[in-house]
Formats: structure tokens, sequence, C-alpha cells
């Protein structure tokens, strides 16, 4: 067992979220990006975030071998992967499970969300220690549009609009008793803030960077290797 140290901040890397919209049939996580997988990118950020202290892999359940070929280089932050469920509120359930007890404070992030930057992630955990609860999110872009049965129902005001991103970072207890709320209530949030609004915890927002993409369509993984490109060319 690793030595913890006080107000130990752990990361729980989901990647058991399947990826047909990619055309796979296997968990886009392993998806090479620059001749690494997303999940190698994922896990390796958060590893070298000075802000974090272990870092956790959530897999798929049949993923056991998979994530073993990947042949990832040691580190001192990493726990052993642990399975994750159907919904991704199961893999995070999970992963809280398996983290030691003296963890303080959660990071959830996407595998799939694979270019985010060390200065992000300092930065959101900074606003969630100073307020309970942050996440990153950029502002909407375009007009947006709540539509019911094919109408619009409502336009809100774009400038009170953000797209959540992760890392999401909570104290340990809080995204328990929400996930808990959730399950009793038979209730099946987008995102984990999502599950701790419901409590009445006001979630932070801290700007993030267009960078932070989840990969989750052709053109998103190809955005991605153009910017990979782009950097090595400089």
């Amino acid at each position: 067992m690793l030595a913890c140290p006080a107000m130990t901040v752990a990361a729980l890397v989901l990647a058991a979220e399947r990826g047909e919209r990619l055309g796979l049939e296997h968990p886009k996580a392993y998806v090479e990006l620059g001749g690494r997988s997303l999940l190698e990118r994922s896990l390796s950020a958060m590893e070298c975030a000075p802000d974090i202290d272990l870092v956790l892999p959530v897999i798929g359940v049949d993923d056991a071998e998979r994530f073993a070929g990947l042949a990832l280089a040691p580190s001192s932050k990493r726990l052993a992967p642990v399975s994750g469920g159907a919904q991704r509120q199961d893999s995070v359930a999970a992963g809280l499970a398996a983290l030691p007890a003296s963890v303080e404070w959660v990071a959830v992030h996407d595998a799939a969300r694979c270019l985010i930057e060390s200065e992000d992630i300092a930065r959101v955990i900074a606003e969630a220690k100073s307020h309970g609860a942050a996440l990153l999110a950029v502002p909407a872009r375009d007009t947006i549009k709540r539509v019911s049965d094919g109408a619009v129902v409502e336009t809100p005001d774009r400038s009170e609009c953000w797209a959540a991103q992760t890392p999401q970072v909570f104290r340990c207890e809080v995204l328990r008793e929400a996930l808990d709320k959730a399950r009793a209530d038979a209730f099946t949030g987008t995102d984990d803030a999502q599950l701790v609004e419901r409590l009445g915890v006001t979630v932070r927002v801290v700007s993030g960077s267009v960078r932070n993409i989840k990969i989750t369509l052709p053109e998103d993984l190809a955005l991605a290797q153009s910017w990979l490109a782009a950097e090595q060319n400089r």
C-alpha cells in the first residue's frame, strides 16, 4: 500500500466507455493518437501533475488483458486498475471504493480527454479545495437552443452557457453522497458535477482550454492529431 500524505488527491481516469461513435467495437481509450493510446496519454498527464498524488485507471470489465498490453512505464502514483460498470456512475463508484481511506479529494477525468494540461489540472484542484467542488469548462461559442420534439423550447443566454470538461474535482465524501442519492432516485446524470449539484452543493467553474476536447467522433481525433503535428513542427 502506498503511503498517502494528508489532503491526498486521487485521479480516477475513466476508460470503460465504448467507441461506437468512432466506429470501434472496443473502448476508445485504446485508440492511438500520435503513437500513444488516449488512455496512456491521460494517465501520463495525471501522473505528471504535481497536485495529484494517486492515479487509478477504471477500465472495462473485459479489458484487463488489453490494459496490460499497453505495457505502461512504471509509476509510483499509479494504482492497479479496477473494473468499471455499465454506466459512468457505476465506474466512478467502483473507482471511489478502491481508493485508500486517506484520500480526501478526487479528480474524475475522462481518458478520452487526453490533451489535458498540467496548468488546468492545478487550477481546478485549487478551486475545488477553496470552495468544495469545481470543474473545468469552456464558454459556449454558439447560440444554444433547448429543444423538445424537434421544436425550440428556449434560447438560454449564451453568456451563461458553458461546455463542461474534466477533470471535475470533489471531496470524496460529497461525491459518494451524490452517487448514493442518484442510485436511490434512479437518476442518471451526464457528468459527475450534475450529481453533486443535486445535493445543493455549489460547483465552481474554472475556465479550461478548447484543446481539452473529448475524443468522441472521427473528426475529434483528426483535430487532435493536427494539434500534435503542429506542436511537433514548431
